[in-house]
């Protein structure tokens, strides 16, 4: 039961539901009772009780899954800021876990008029898509869908690499910087099911064309990452 201060009843209600996920009443990935059990555990309204959850959702301490319920958020295992461009792979050695590559497929395409546009080069013929689910510690946590010009890859196996970053590094094309556009989406009938999302869950996708030493696009990816798993941040400054 909330014991009345001078603060709105609704931050009582946020600061009693932080105490008790910290002293592990309520679990990481628990799903919280109902709204009309948990209005009455505290002794307060629904209307009160919906504001708090909105807060906390806001905050990232619970996330509400539309006709389940109010769950804890697991805290994210990888933090990194999106300005930061670390490969997949340094995320999760940064993390302290083992990172491993499970590839899907690969195959070459004939280019299209979009893959000529975002590399920049209208001689484009053909392109090697690869498809991969990154792992931390065996657990799936990354799917990624890359495009490459295939004239960098064709003499090359790109199965022996866990990066590709390293791979192009490796042929004198260290990526510099990359263009990136972030999107949370909702489940995704193929992703989710190989990342082993639960139901409800949501994704990151970050789009990214990656540019090396010269300024040249050498890489166009696709990277879904669980955002139970990942959160990302960024540096602001004023000019």
């Amino acid at each position: 039961m909330i014991r009345a201060d001078h603060r709105p009843l609704y931050l009582q209600v946020i600061d009693r539901l932080k105490e008790d996920i910290e002293r592990n009443v309520y679990e990481e990935g628990e799903k919280l009772p109902s709204e009309f059990e948990l209005s009455k555990l505290l002794g307060v309204s629904r209307a009160t009780l919906r504001e708090a959850l909105r807060l906390l959702e806001e905050e990232g301490v619970v996330i509400r899954r539309h006709g389940v319920g109010t769950f804890v958020h697991s805290k994210p295992l990888f933090s990194a800021g999106i300005e930061e461009l670390d490969s997949v792979t340094d995320m999760i050695v940064k993390a302290k876990m083992n990172p491993g590559t499970i590839f899907l497929s690969s195959a070459v395409q004939d280019a299209t008029e979009e893959d000529k546009r975002k590399f920049a080069n209208d001689q484009l013929t053909e392109i090697m898509e690869i498809e991969r689910v990154r792992t931390a510690d065996d657990s799936p946590v990354v799917y990624c869908l890359d495009r490459i010009p295939n004239e960098l890859v064709k003499h090359h196996s790109i199965h022996e690499t866990k990066s590709i970053f390293r791979f192009l590094e490796d042929i004198g094309r260290t990526i510099t910087y990359a263009i990136t556009y972030v999107e949370p989406i909702g489940y995704h009938e193929h992703v989710s099911d190989i990342l082993e999302c639960e139901p409800g869950a949501s994704l990151l996708l970050l789009k990214q064309m990656h540019y090396d030493q010269a300024e040249q696009p050498v890489l166009y990816s696709l990277n879904y990452f669980r955002a139970d798993k990942f959160k990302f941040h960024v540096v602001r400054k004023r000019n």
